[in-house]
């Protein structure tokens, strides 16, 4: 429950947010130009926000403080969103029960199609509290239901575990799928950043077995663990995503294993499985990870895969979680929505 006094902290920070575009424009300072790019306004201001705040880098603090501290940040810029109806559930994970939420949007059909949802935060962070605004964002605006997986985090449980979980909980929505008021035919699997990675190699496996997925929503995914991209040099710092976070995700998730694995870093996948679902791959201008997201799509396309690669230019590692302050990342939200109702949803 949001204590008194976050609440007036977010109450605060969607005041701010909410300025006129002219008083935001001013209070952001000078535009950040950077690789071509324009930092969006909103964008910048928010990130002086968090200076003027004085929050802390997640990675520099103690894991359970830092999930607590992921939760409050998406709190805050989440907002509260309607949705049709949510239903908790347990769904079977690859080493035991593991917790679920369905969201199904209002005037929902008796069947519709489903997203898989696996939410990022390196591995490490992140939960089905932390990423629930934004899955009632997608599930009412493309008319789709959304059925989001917590799946096992490191260090308690570094890989594969957290893969095998999402495999299993994919599984788990395909053979399901009535009980989930699923159409078989319209399954898809998405998420941002490492739940991005996890839905690409999810994807990938679906394909390789003959399980049915309709569809990949990839959000700045992570997707090369082994080479250093420009974007990863250039966006490394200042940009809410950092340099020692990927450091520390990569050291907790993966320990000692191999980088190369494709079931690590999709990006370098030797073959495409023939019938790899289509892709909307999303990035933002001013990511550490834009690089390698881009590097997969092109991979995907070069391969046969339809493929959509949209990127956000002005927009930092993180925005999709923006829904509930603010006007321009709500609306770039609203877009990725939009494509997926197009993919999924037959038109009217």
């Amino acid at each position: 429950m949001t204590s008194h006094g976050s609440r007036w902290e977010a109450l605060a920070l969607r005041a701010m947010m909410g300025l006129p575009p002219a008083t935001v424009r001013w209070l952001a300072g000078r535009g950040e130009l950077h690789d071509g790019q324009l930092l969006e306004p909103e964008v910048q201001w928010m990130l002086r926000i968090q200076r003027m705040r004085r929050e802390p880098d997640v990675a520099t603090l103690p894991i359970e403080d830092g999930r607590r501290e992921i939760l409050r940040q998406t709190s805050y810029v989440g907002g509260e969103q309607p949705i049709g109806e949510v239903r908790d559930l347990d769904v079977p994970g690859a080493d035991g029960p593991m917790h679920a939420r369905l969201y199904v949007p209002d005037d929902a059909p008796a069947t519709s199609p489903l997203l898989v949802f696996l939410h990022g935060g390196g591995m490490v962070y992140g939960s089905l509290d932390s990423h629930d605004a934004v899955c009632r964002v997608l599930a009412e605006r493309a008319g789709v239901r959304v059925l989001s997986l917590d799946y096992r985090l490191a260090p308690e449980h570094p890989f594969p575990a957290g893969l095998d979980d999402a495999l299993a909980g994919y599984r788990w929505a395909v053979e399901h799928a009535d009980e989930l008021g699923a159409d078989p035919a319209r399954l898809a699997v998405g998420g941002d950043s490492a739940g991005g990675y996890l839905s690409a190699a999810v994807a990938l496996q679906a394909a390789q077995d003959g399980m049915p997925c309709a569809f990949q929503l990839l959000v700045y995914p992570v997707t090369n663990w082994v080479e250093q991209s420009d974007s990863r040099r250039m966006f490394g710092e200042g940009y809410y995503l950092t340099q020692r976070f990927i450091d520390l995700a990569e050291e907790l998730y993966l320990g000692d294993g191999d980088r190369r694995d494709p079931r690590v870093s999709v990006g370098l996948v030797e073959a495409v499985p023939v019938g790899l679902a289509p892709a909307l791959v999303v990035t933002a201008g001013f990511d550490p990870l834009r690089d390698e997201g881009e590097a997969y799509a092109h991979l995907l396309a070069e391969s046969g895969v339809d493929v959509e690669l949209k990127r956000f230019p002005g927009q930092i590692h993180g925005f999709l979680n923006v829904v509930g302050v603010g006007r321009t990342s709500r609306a770039h939200v609203e877009e990725i929505a939009d494509r997926l109702r197009a993919a999924l949803v037959p038109a009217q």
